[in-house]
């Protein structure tokens, strides 16, 4: 015998899925009625009602149901979605805000929730909350190969996504622009022509110049600046400092690779490590490609204690005019590729910043090569590139090869180009932070 046909609410349930499955509402509204008579706190049911209600324009009544819905289920993220969405049409922005968020902090990656919560928040006139919430929401749809075009966008929600990529594109060119304007003032807009040139390229309003087609940042470029591979070393002078200093900087190396404990880490991160290695890192011999870092700055952040392991190496970097931004640089480390690595062709960020090494240890056949031009590391002496330009690394020795790693300026940017370029990358990293 079957049990569950015997149970009224499933057979109810049954009832109403047959119904819509034969397009026939109105039957499966009743069965699901019936349903909620006996079962008062039945998701399904309620959410069902709910809709029908709002078809109606009953938009209180769905309300009603759909808070008693969340009342019995309040982890259930779609209920708290079409709580949100009905809040919207009963003209309460603070309820909606709230239901969307919550949904959102058990669902991150419901983007059409995030998208309303855009709008919530956009009718709110906190436009530029609701631009980086719509901006999460295009993203988080993309990642999923949705609303790339109108044909991977549901018919409904066109209109919205395309005023919510036009209310992105307008507010974050404002914001930029303000966050430009107080040099402009204090420069004069003509010292700062490069700079707008640079904001437009990265918006996309304008294309990139590229003088060389090995050159290609995957994040900033900037124009006007001699396109060069490798950088004479006079155009560093403070570099004489560190290859003077190479004694006691490779002394500190050999201490941390001494210690019994093991403080490197990957260099691509221990989080996506193994999935950005299958993309960078190839074995050139019969042992693993490895690439370590012993950071003493990372992304901006300082490491507290790599610093205090090796004092005179981190004394050293922090009298250099390195790059400075928040959350973003300085990026200083010893690098250890370990024997038979070779780090793959790649690219950097942007030209406005340049990589420098210090070679420590340095076995033989190991290499860099930048835009084509091979260079072999001599310890002690430092090289300064351009990592936009595709570039790549091997060790294909049987020992480890360590260089001590740093960005510096373009040297062919002036003062104010590199304080608008500061205060432009800190702020689209703000605007690019996925959001709450």
């Amino acid at each position: 015998m079957d049990h569950q046909a015997e149970d009224p609410v499933e057979r109810r349930r049954a009832q109403a899925l047959e119904a819509l499955q034969r397009g026939d509402v109105l039957l499966a509204e009743q069965a699901f009625a019936r349903l909620l008579e006996q079962l008062p706190d039945d998701a399904e049911a309620l959410q069902f009602l709910a809709s029908r209600e709002l078809e109606r324009g009953h938009v209180t009544r769905a309300v009603e149901r759909l808070r008693a819905a969340r009342l019995a289920h309040p982890r259930d993220a779609a209920i708290l979605h079409q709580l949100g969405a009905a809040q919207v049409l009963a003209g309460d922005p603070g309820g909606a805000e709230d239901s969307l968020r919550e949904a959102l902090r058990l669902a991150p990656g419901m983007f059409v929730a995030r998208l309303r919560l855009g709008v919530v928040l956009e009718q709110q006139g906190r436009s530029r909350e609701a631009a980086m919430v719509y901006l999460g929401a295009i993203n988080a749809a993309q990642a999923q190969r949705r609303w790339l075009s109108d044909e991977t966008t549901a018919p409904g929600l066109r209109d919205a996504v395309k005023h919510a990529a036009r209310h992105v594109a307008a507010t974050r060119r404002e914001l930029f622009d303000a966050v430009i304007e107080p040099l402009r003032q204090r420069y004069g807009r003509a010292e700062l022509a490069r700079v707008d040139q640079c904001l437009a390229i990265y918006l996309h309003e304008l294309p990139p110049p590229l003088p060389d087609p090995r050159q290609r940042p995957l994040f900033l470029y900037f124009p006007g600046v001699p396109s060069q591979p490798l950088y004479p070393r006079e155009r560093f002078p403070e570099h004489a400092r560190l290859e003077a200093a190479v004694e006691a900087i490779r002394g500190e190396l050999r201490t941390v690779l001494a210690g019994a404990d093991d403080p490197l880490e990957p260099f691509l991160g221990a989080t996506t490590a193994e999935a950005e290695a299958a993309r960078l890192l190839e074995s050139t011999g019969a042992q693993e490609a490895g690439w370590d870092a012993f950071f003493f700055y990372r992304h901006g952040e300082r490491y507290d204690d790599n610093c205090a392991r090796c004092p005179r190496t981190s004394a050293l970097l922090d009298t250099l005019p390195l790059v400075r931004i928040r959350d973003h640089a300085p990026e200083t480390l010893y690098s250890v590729l370990r024997p038979g690595t070779h780090i793959l062709p790649h690219r950097g960020v942007t030209n406005t910043r340049l990589v420098t090494h210090l070679p420590l240890i340095v076995p033989p056949d190991c290499a860099l090569r930048v835009g084509g031009q091979t260079h072999v590391w001599e310890e002690g002496r430092c090289i300064t590139f351009d990592d936009t330009f595709e570039h790549e690394a091997w060790n294909r020795s049987g020992q480890t090869r360590v260089v001590l790693i740093m960005d510096s300026w373009n040297p062919d940017l002036t003062e104010a180009e590199r304080l608008a370029v500061t205060d432009l990358v800190a702020a689209i990293g703000d605007f690019n932070r996925p959001a709450p």
